[in-house]
């Protein structure tokens, strides 16, 4: 355990050097600080203020802000704050648009209590039951969205009492805020993490947790221990961490080892330290295509007046919805529309794939096919438009008097 501690402090020293050797701009940003007001007694927790603030972002602590910009009117001064980020998380080119720009990345800082946690996997961090003096300061935890969904950061920060100048203790980033995946496919939800290796709570270890949560339904999808090395009993089939990886880069990516229905939702990656944790949250989509068949295949030969009944089935999709229609292409080559026919109820497999019908009447008489076509279901759904065809023939009388006869 002492052996993977080691070289993980050695590559986050490693990760600094590289990161501020880096011609990164970092931003002055603006924000909303967000905290709750005083209770209003029997338990009840009162309604939050906001406030807008601004943070001028830096990577080292002894080197000029600029603080020297004007703070926007609206800005109270006291909400004024320079934070120290010696990774760079938060000079990423997502959370600073250019100037001018309609688009602003996303910003939150909450008043942040440290406390100890009871859970299993984080419960061996602070065994010694004794609050450090380091604790002892103003806390801070910032959440931050980039543009267009680029870039998700949560970040833990600690001031000295009464200060507005915030260091970056822990900070966690993922990439993946809204990843898509083909059902069967290998998924890798992105979060990755950095602690500050002079603060004296990176000394007593870490812990990562990932958890899933749809429509007020959770679980736990996998919990480590990074100190005694050991995983949560209690973990999902097909999930996984690249525990390498965790410990040299802190890549605490959950790796899902065949995508599923039932794994479409939200995943939350929280990692802990003594006393404190930050967490991203991230949406997986999980998109399937149907596929589709028509019955009967090949069509019978049709003749004036006669009417046919084609179904076709979309089989194998997620997520719903899903729509259906037809089309009928002529022997002059033109297309048109015959409708979406009689649709059926959706149906839901064992997997929890989709499968709905529609079945279409061919009147003969009444919707001018002449002597046939190419008949074609369609299927548009988020995962792309499907499409089954199948040749129809229409002969006429003479025709079906000399196929009798051959019949005969």
């Amino acid at each position: 355990m002492a052996e993977f501690s080691t070289i993980y402090k050695l590559s986050i020293i490693a990760v600094i050097g590289f990161i501020q050797a880096c011609s990164c701009t970092c931003p002055v940003m603006e924000c909303w600080f967000v905290q709750e007001k005083p209770g209003r007694g029997g338990g009840l927790t009162g309604a939050t203020t906001q406030e807008k603030s601004l943070l001028h972002i830096r990577t080292d602590a002894h080197s000029e802000t600029a603080e020297t910009q004007r703070a926007p009117a609206d800005i109270n001064p006291s909400r004024v704050y320079v934070i120290t980020d010696p990774a760079a998380t938060l000079c990423h080119p997502s959370l600073n648009p250019p100037r001018g720009s309609i688009k602003k990345p996303q910003c939150e800082i909450n008043p942040f209590l440290p406390q100890p946690s009871s859970l299993k996997w984080v419960a061996s961090l602070t065994e010694s039951a004794l609050s450090p003096i380091y604790l002892q300061a103003d806390w801070f935890s910032g959440s931050f969205q980039g543009l267009d969904e680029q870039l998700g950061i949560s970040t833990i920060s600690r001031a000295p009492s009464g200060t507005k100048e915030h260091d970056v203790i822990l900070s966690i980033t993922s990439k993946t805020m809204s990843a898509k995946s083909r059902l069967g496919d290998p998924v890798t939800l992105d979060c990755s993490f950095w602690v500050d290796p002079s603060n004296p709570l990176s000394a007593s270890g870490f812990a990562v947790e990932w958890r899933y949560q749809t429509r007020g339904d959770g679980r736990l999808v996998l919990a480590y221990d990074g100190k005694m090395d050991r995983l949560a009993d209690t973990h999902e089939q097909g999930a996984s961490l690249d525990f390498e990886a965790l410990h040299e880069r802190g890549n605490a990516s959950l790796l899902l080892e065949e995508a599923k229905v039932r794994h479409s939702g939200t995943y939350i990656c929280t990692v802990y330290l003594p006393y404190l944790l930050a967490q991203v949250t991230m949406d997986l989509q999980i998109i399937e295509p149907p596929s589709l068949s028509i019955h009967p295949s090949p069509l019978p030969l049709a003749v004036p007046g006669q009417t046919l009944n084609v179904q076709c089935e979309a089989s194998g999709f997620a997520p719903l919805p899903l729509e259906l229609s037809w089309e009928f292409k002529g022997a002059d080559g033109k297309s048109r529309s015959l409708g979406s026919g009689s649709v059926s109820g959706h149906r839901q497999a064992w997997d929890g794939t989709y499968s709905q019908s529609t079945r279409l009447e061919l009147d003969t008489s009444k919707l001018d096919l002449g002597r046939g076509g190419e008949v074609t279901c369609v299927a548009v759904h988020a995962g792309g438009t499907r499409r089954a065809s199948v040749t129809l023939n229409v002969i006429g009388n003479l025709e079906k008097r000399l196929l009798n006869n051959l019949i005969r």
